[in-house]
């Protein structure tokens, strides 16, 4: 069974695209005139050029748009699509749930004439993230557990590398692990915890102290104290980075 299939049932309630981080993503793929979307989930960030998304899970794709890009069940590390068929490619917080990473990026290779474009994080910055520092060092682990480093990404890849920050919004409506950095009380809703693959792979029982701390420093003001230097902020860098490609 694929992992979406038992951790993604409410995912496009929790998870929609950011406008913000959507125009840089789709920034990178301007002049791209077909995109295959490699482990589209849902569809967030998919740019309107997409010719075929490929996803393992049935409940992620049953929760695509209408509107959206044909999709088929298949893997990063099979893609069906002949040599050279694309423009480009995207994987949009994906690479860390595929089964063998070097496989799926030489397929994202084999299929791609001109650009690889991937949003991911360094977890070397996101580990100091207040939520996990402070309140939820389980979620930490499995967030290193998950985590595949930016080198590890950019040495398998061949041509032109560049990496660029992608700043988290103070109002993202993306509800991955860092988005709520300004509004804590949104990690204290269990619907929005389902939607983070860190909290969602992380035993609940590891969590409950943790968020009863935060939920008693909430109400007692202590988390505005000693977050209050984040309270002013419009962005944050939170460690999520655009990784993009152009191929030899």
């Amino acid at each position: 069974m694929a992992l979406y299939d038992q951790v993604g049932s409410t995912y496009s309630a929790t998870r929609r695209p950011d406008p913000r981080i959507a125009a840089q993503i789709h920034g990178a793929l301007d002049g791209m005139g077909s995109v295959v979307n490699i482990g589209a989930g849902a569809g967030s960030y998919e740019p309107p050029q997409t010719m075929l998304a490929i996803e393992p899970s049935a409940v992620m794709i049953g929760q695509r748009p209408p509107e959206s890009a044909p999709a088929v069940r298949a893997t990063a590390e099979a893609i069906p699509l002949p040599d050279d068929s694309v423009d480009a490619a995207l994987a949009s917080l994906t690479v860390h749930h595929w089964h063998d990473l070097r496989a799926g990026l030489a397929e994202a290779v084999r299929v791609t004439r001109r650009r690889i474009v991937i949003f991911t994080w360094d977890h070397t910055i996101t580990r100091n993230f207040w939520l996990l520092d402070d309140y939820l060092p389980a979620a930490r682990e499995t967030d290193a557990r998950l985590t595949v480093p930016v080198d590890t990404l950019t040495g398998c890849l061949p041509g032109r590398i560049r990496v660029e920050p992608v700043p988290v919004p103070a109002d993202c409506v993306d509800g991955f692990a860092a988005a709520y950095w300004q509004r804590p009380e949104a990690y204290l809703d269990a619907t929005v915890r389902a939607g983070m693959s860190l909290m969602a792979l992380t035993p609940p029982a590891d969590l409950v102290d943790g968020l009863e701390r935060l939920r008693a420093d909430i109400a007692s003001g202590s988390w505005r104290m000693r977050y209050r230097s984040l309270l002013n902020r419009r962005s944050l860098d939170a460690g999520y980075r655009l990784i993009i490609v152009d191929l030899p």
